[in-house]
């Protein structure tokens, strides 16, 4: 199953949590500090939600999640041959997950795709605890970012 995912950034997570939780009639699959994600069956997204004090209410970044690495495979070669896909991160850990992924550039309007699957879930944000200053969701470097403020997924 392929699902859209909605990331955002929010000013309180647990007001949006509680909002989230009443709007689609489930509670999150994952919740960790400044960080939740719900999968909501009906309709199908993969809305997270990144607590970002003073950028609440905007759009983080977009994505599709796919069912495994063969579909991320198979549409990075697809949007490669159009133009559109760059930037790929295998084997990486971004918003606690461990995930294979590609970021879809040249995009109209400069907004952020990634087309991804989780290989597994981790208790960091970033990687390992040393490794909690590096790439995450497309960014160079997110180092003098806390992880409830970095721009990732």
């Amino acid at each position: 199953m392929s699902r859209i995912q909605l990331a955002l950034n929010v000013d309180d997570l647990d007001a949006a949590v509680a909002f989230y939780s009443t709007l689609f009639d489930t509670t999150p699959a994952k919740t960790k500090p400044g960080y939740a994600n719900f999968a909501v069956t009906e309709p199908p997204l993969k809305l997270v939600l990144i607590e970002n004090p003073g950028h609440g209410g905007s759009l983080n970044h977009l994505g599709v999640e796919v069912d495994d690495v063969d579909r991320v495979d198979a549409e990075l070669a697809r949007l490669t041959a159009a133009g559109f896909a760059s930037t790929e991160e295998r084997d990486t850990t971004c918003c606690y997950a461990k995930q294979d992924k590609f970021w879809v550039e040249n995009t109209p309007d400069q907004e952020r795709w990634e087309v991804y699957t989780v290989l597994e879930h981790s208790e960091t944000f970033r990687g390992r605890p040393e490794d909690e200053a590096g790439r995450c969701c497309g960014q160079e470097s997110t180092a003098d970012l806390r992880p409830t403020e970095a721009a990732c997924c």
